[in-house]
């Protein structure tokens, strides 16, 4: 375990829970980034044609166990903008300072061309859809970054609003007739979610850090709405993961101004439910005052070419060696 130099101080906290390459075989070390993702603007977050939102009924809080209707942010909402942004962040710095990718690599895309040996198939996971061609090994790439749904804090019925389209012809200027109504999230409704990186080098968390405070556009229709801003609450290191993310918004929504002091609330929470996890020592917590200069210096952080060069060693070097073990399971 070791902080690579050059890395700020606070991150010495994380320092037992960071690998200095990535393993073969998953540890215990676990990272969870608390977060609060806040709509800016009008939103989709659905995945059936019916062009309904996704919603669930929950407890209203952790003590009130009333029904109530949240809408729904499914984990993959939002992992893929955050997979595919992770990717194009670690291309344009390996541009910027002049880092020569390899040409699978270069030509890395979801989902049908992963290369299973950049940093993002090597976090995020991959699958070949290459039909197998004999003698050659058909291996995949497990995820090493886990998403669950996020639950709004609000209900459903205060964050909803079904708007209609209309379409302008550029010959009359005049509207035609109205297109399809959408359900959409109004801004302001803000989602709590819990991310868990497991077995990850500290290069791997620094650049999925600044994913996380860079991804912008989340949900259905993006091109025309959809901004959301992501905010980082609590760090939580550990053997397993601290809290789910629906446990955190019934902890939040228990509180009368849960968005009053979000980092103070948070850090209330994972203090409690530190007390109850399976190793209570091996947790580690960086909230508070320590958790805003810690993201002060995620924001600053500068990537060097020698960063960039580790990772892509260090991906490289893992596809190596999952391929060869593959081969002698042949």
């Amino acid at each position: 375990m070791s902080i690579p130099e050059g890395f700020p101080s606070s991150f010495k906290p994380l320092k037992p829970y960071l690998l200095e390459q990535v393993p073969l075989l998953r540890s215990a070390q676990t990272i969870q980034i608390i977060s609060l993702r806040q709509t800016h603007d009008y939103a989709i977050f659905r995945t059936e044609e019916t062009r309904e939102l996704n919603v669930a009924t929950t407890p209203t809080s952790i003590h009130n166990m009333s029904p109530q209707v949240r809408v729904v942010m499914l984990a993959s909402k939002q992992k893929a903008p955050e997979n595919r942004n992770y990717i194009t962040l670690f291309r344009s710095l390996a541009g910027e300072l002049e880092v020569p990718l390899d040409t699978k690599a270069q030509n890395c895309y979801l989902k049908d061309n992963l290369c299973r040996r950049c940093p993002r198939c090597v976090l995020f996971g991959a699958v070949t859809t290459e039909k197998r061609v004999r003698g050659e090994e058909r291996w995949n790439i497990k995820h090493r970054i886990e998403y669950s749904s996020g639950y709004s804090l609000e209900r459903y019925e205060d964050i909803y609003e079904l708007m209609t389209g209309t379409a302008v012809s550029d010959e009359t200027t005049s509207t035609g007739r109205a297109l399809l109504s959408t359900e959409n999230v109004t801004p302001i409704a803000n989602f709590p979610s819990a991310i868990s990186l497991n077995s990850v080098t500290a290069h791997e968390i620094m650049l999925y850090l600044k994913t996380l405070l860079a991804t912008k556009s989340y949900g259905a229709e993006g091109r025309i709405k959809g901004d959301v801003v992501n905010h980082v609450l609590g760090i939580a290191a550990g053997y397993e993961e601290i809290i789910t993310s629906l446990e955190l918004v019934l902890e939040l929504a228990d509180l009368s101004e849960p968005l009053h002091s979000p980092v103070g609330s948070v850090e209330e929470i994972l203090k409690r439910y530190a007390k109850n996890t399976a190793f209570p020592s091996k947790v580690a917590l960086i909230t508070g005052a320590e958790l805003e200069n810690f993201i002060d210096d995620v924001r600053n952080y500068e990537f060097t070419k020698e960063d960039i060069e580790k990772m892509q060693r260090e991906s490289r070097s893992f596809a190596e060696r999952v391929e060869k073990a593959a081969a002698e399971e042949e």
